[in-house]
């Protein structure tokens, strides 16, 4: 398994990029390599607690995957933590 932790930058279908920090991993399912995590935006907002697919994770160094939104949870009093699926190769 191999993981990531720290800075990123999640670029939403319009192109905005929202940052924050990252928590990913790579997992395998009866053969089927994949990787997720979560993520958590330094401030929310509607575009953002709204946003499904077709999304860009950007990792430092110019690293980028392509994700998912599998659900958005309240994370202290003002900030959401999102939970994401990554597609394709991971960019960590």
């Amino acid at each position: 398994m191999t993981t990531y932790s720290g800075p990123a930058r999640l670029i939403l279908v319009d192109g905005t990029r929202v940052a924050g920090m990252a928590s990913l991993s790579t997992h395998q399912r009866g053969g089927l390599n994949g990787w997720g995590g979560t993520f958590r935006p330094d401030q929310a907002s509607t575009d953002l607690r709204n946003a499904t697919d077709g999304l860009q994770l950007e990792l430092p160094y110019e690293q980028f995957g392509t994700v998912a939104v599998t659900g958005v949870r309240k994370f202290l009093a003002t900030q959401v933590l999102m939970s994401l699926a990554g597609e394709g190769p991971a960019p960590f």
